[in-house]
């Protein structure tokens, strides 16, 4: 019955008064979205209750007849201390107040207290028990090294280590319903794991996906918050904008570095209080959807030049993924080559082409600053010119060679500091073994490879690696 609502544990309003009751829901699904409520009028029959519904949170009047507030509290705290209660009296007593919270009570207001403090004192409540919650899923999965929905992360190909974390930190946070920001460089693929977020949520609602990059206030503005017709000139008709689109789904927010000062306050007050307005109306709409935001940059280096606001940066930051770049999961080169490799013939209507031995190791060896979709890239290049049954290595060889010339030209003398001066210099002949077992290292054993590493030729090579031999 509750199972698109939120949040996933319910809250369990306790009160005599059925107005109290009636006004308070009311409120908690307008003001802070929460529609997963359960009333009872009846404190004997709020055990009971507790007993056959999933909640998270009882809303717990004090003074009521038959069973008090304290004496549920009592109960509450005994048999179910996973539920947290919040008093709502009718008194501002601080030794009652602190009674209760010896007791096991969460926190404590005034019924006569602004309405919109006890709310944000719910919302945190709700937030603590999902961090909770998350946290205990994630230990489970970790300390068992299990994927529930491996299914999910299919279009990911990878056998990373670090990645298969990541995928067990994703499935730890699939029920909240709190920000998530992805980071990591061009090209590591931030929108699968996007997508990955939205499937394991098992929202009703789309993905809907906006790049925020270059938008100025109005058009951002318009992009997301939609707009009444006549709001400005040219809207003939009315737009509703793509928070309203991701209604029961996920908005995801591309290059959210990007953002501009404005549209990044705009941001924030969507965040923090859950509601927007179209332009050119004077009525909120309520934010049903999760928000997911990505960049390449690095926010925190934007914190410091405060060209990023803070307070939205860590309302983004509840739940963080890095995206490691493709040079720190080279095991996963055999893998996406293959895969590519299948990927390009049938789109190019070629077959398959066997990928040479010695090219894993060249590819292992270049920075790939544009990260899998470079490797994508080079490999549909690649294929589109093949001709014989082993595929040619000369598209990859022209990438890294003028990467490596880049790197040359590029780097000073004076930063080239290869011996300590407190150490005695090693002699040619030893340099130049050590150069060769180095070459060879990285090579994987491949001579042909590792003779162009280092500027020889093969029979060259081959000839010092058997004086060199024992």
């Amino acid at each position: 019955m509750h199972t698109s609502c939120y949040p996933q544990r319910g809250i369990l309003l306790v009160d005599d008064e059925e107005a109290f009751l009636r006004s308070m829901s009311v409120a908690l699904e307008r003001q802070a979205g929460f529609s997963h409520l359960y009333r009872c009028q009846d404190s004997r029959q709020a055990m009971s209750m507790l007993a056959t519904h999933p909640i998270g949170i009882v809303l717990l009047d004090l003074t009521m007849p038959y069973l008090s507030g304290e004496e549920l509290l009592s109960q509450i705290s005994a048999q179910h201390p996973d539920i947290s209660v919040i008093i709502i009296s009718g008194l501002n007593q601080l030794e009652t107040a602190m009674d209760c919270i010896r007791s096991g009570a969460f926190d404590y207001y005034v019924k006569t207290t602004e309405e919109r403090r006890l709310i944000d004192g719910i919302k945190r409540a709700v937030q603590m028990q999902q961090m909770q919650a998350e946290n205990q899923a994630l230990r489970q999965r970790v300390l068992s090294d299990t994927l529930e929905q491996p299914e999910v992360f299919a279009q990911v190909i990878t056998q990373n280590k670090a990645m298969r974390a990541i995928f067990q930190y994703l499935e730890s946070i699939s029920t909240s319903l709190q920000p998530v920001l992805i980071s990591g460089e061009s090209g590591v693929g931030k929108e699968q794991i996007a997508q990955a977020i939205h499937t394991l949520s098992r929202s009703h609602g789309p993905l809907i996906s906006v790049n925020v990059a270059g938008l100025d206030d109005n058009v951002f503005s318009d992009t997301l918050f939609g707009h009444r017709r006549g709001a400005f000139t040219g809207a003939d008709t009315a737009r509703s904008g793509m928070i309203e689109q991701a209604t029961g789904g996920t908005l995801f927010l591309d290059e959210i570095g990007d953002l501009s000062p404005a549209s990044q306050v705009k941001l924030l007050r969507l965040i923090q209080e859950g509601e927007y307005y179209p332009l050119g109306s004077d009525r909120p709409k309520r934010l049903r959807a999760r928000i997911i935001a990505a960049t390449h940059q690095d926010l925190e280096a934007k914190l410091a030049s405060n060209d990023f606001r803070n307070d939205l940066y860590y309302r983004l930051k509840v739940h963080h993924v890095e995206v490691p770049p493709l040079r720190q999961r080279l095991d996963d080169l055999p893998l996406l080559l293959d895969y590519f490799l299948a990927e390009a013939a049938k789109e190019l209507s070629k077959s398959t082409p066997t990928a040479p031995k010695e090219l894993y190791a060249l590819l292992s060896h270049y920075h790939w600053p544009g990260n899998i979709r470079e490797l994508k890239a080079l490999v549909y290049d690649a294929v589109s010119r093949h001709k014989a049954r082993v595929l040619s290595m000369d598209v990859f060889r022209q990438v890294i060679h003028s990467e490596s010339k880049t790197l040359d030209t590029s780097a000073n003398a004076s930063d080239r500091v290869y011996f300590p001066s407190e150490k005695p210099l090693p002699t040619v002949q030893e340099i130049n073994q050590l150069l060769i077992d180095e070459a060879m290292t990285r090579a994987q054993g491949n001579q042909s490879l590792a003779a162009r590493l280092i500027g020889l030729s093969q029979p060259a090579l081959n000839k010092r690696l058997k004086k060199s031999a024992p």
